[in-house]
């Protein structure tokens, strides 16, 4: 809820991704951390880690995303999600598929992972080694979707959208449909880390609008829960076609596929990266203090920066005037991507707010 003055003191801790490694067995174009085959110095050991979760529970239990790098390259990878799964924490896994096996699957179910997202960005064998940059990326994420079904955890498709794939969400989202996927969740590039090589590769804010309500048309046509992250505007547009509509505006509200408002960076989401820094996202690399250090429970409730940020009323340029700006917030990585400031604003938005 969203109190008088735009402030939002009770910031519930909906979710959490943690970066348990940068190693990766990939080489993404996009990706954030600009992740290969490490090893990384100063990742949270096995004891730290567990302490991790230990003080996370004390805070909320949040869907917490094991994330990477790749997952499943840590060791003491099952251990934190039964840890976590003991402490009552909703444990969900980001690996990118190629290296899950029947046995890894199994594991997975033991452990409560309660779901796994496995990234297509492509409809086809071409497309998505191509984005990926290892040839068999694709194969070996329809392998592994295999062993999960075999293995009934549940899983959905993430696709990041950029000019090199945006043609083909159709293709994808039928291809999630076709493999038993139980949600798509799309995300908006954004040029950080090896991203910023690709920057031209970023859609335009007339695309991004276009893509965002093909995206709308599709919550009646397929069975999959729809969500759109690094991508606030979806929150704006949700609004806009439901009144058009003349519809009542629902949302699904908790859980995996929880839809409350657009950026969540620093209000009900926040990133801890594998050294334990904590950021508001993935994306928004400021450091807003590190469990090493800090408890965690400390640095969500009294960090600066998340305070700033959940004031609706610290948004400046036109996101501060807009009227959606409780529900959509414009993305704070892309503003300080292209500003250096994180309260700017969304530089990929075609909306007026009105009286403007």
């Amino acid at each position: 809820m969203t109190h008088p003055g735009g402030k939002n003191p009770e910031s519930s801790l909906r979710l959490i991704a943690w970066e348990v490694t940068r190693n990766c067995n990939l080489s993404c174009i996009h990706c954030r951390a600009a992740a290969s085959k490490g090893p990384y110095p100063d990742e949270l050991d096995t004891d730290a880690s567990l302490g991790l979760l230990d003080q996370i529970s004390k805070v909320g239990d949040p869907v917490v995303i094991l994330t990477g790098g790749e997952p499943l390259l840590r060791p003491d990878i099952f251990e934190l999600a039964r840890h976590g799964t003991r402490r009552g924490l909703r444990m969900v896994m980001a690996p990118n598929g190629t290296l899950i096996t029947e046995a890894i699957a199994r594991e997975m179910a033991e452990a409560g992972i309660q779901r796994i997202s496995i990234s297509l960005d492509g409809a086809t064998k071409e497309s998505h080694d191509r984005f990926r940059q290892v040839d068999g990326a694709f194969e070996g994420a329809l392998r592994g979707i295999k062993w999960a079904k075999q293995a009934n955890v549940d899983f959905q498709i993430n696709t990041t959208i950029t000019l090199q794939n945006l043609e083909e969400m159709p293709k994808i989202q039928e291809l999630a449909v076709k493999l038993g996927a139980v949600a798509h969740h799309i995300f908006l590039l954004v040029p950080t880390g090896r991203g910023k090589y690709i920057v031209d590769q970023e859609i335009s804010a007339q695309q991004y609008e276009e893509i965002l309500n093909w995206f709308y048309d599709q919550r009646d046509k397929v069975s999959l829960q729809l969500k759109a992250t690094c991508a606030p505007h979806y929150y704006r547009i949700l609004r806009e076609r439901a009144r058009e509509e003349g519809k009542a505006v629902t949302f699904k509200t908790h859980g995996l596929d929880a839809v409350t408002r657009g950026c969540l960076g620093g209000t009900g989401f926040c990133f801890i990266s594998n050294t334990g820094i904590v950021q508001p996202c993935g994306f928004l690399d400021i450091n807003c203090g590190n469990v090493n250090e800090t408890p965690f429970g400390v640095i969500w409730n009294e960090s600066e920066v998340f305070k700033t940020l959940r004031n609706y009323n610290n948004l400046k340029g036109k996101c501060g005037k807009c009227e959606y700006r409780k529900v959509c917030g414009g993305c704070r990585a892309r503003a300080y991507e292209a500003t250096g400031d994180y309260l700017a604003e969304e530089p990929l938005c075609l909306y007026q707010p009105k009286g403007t």
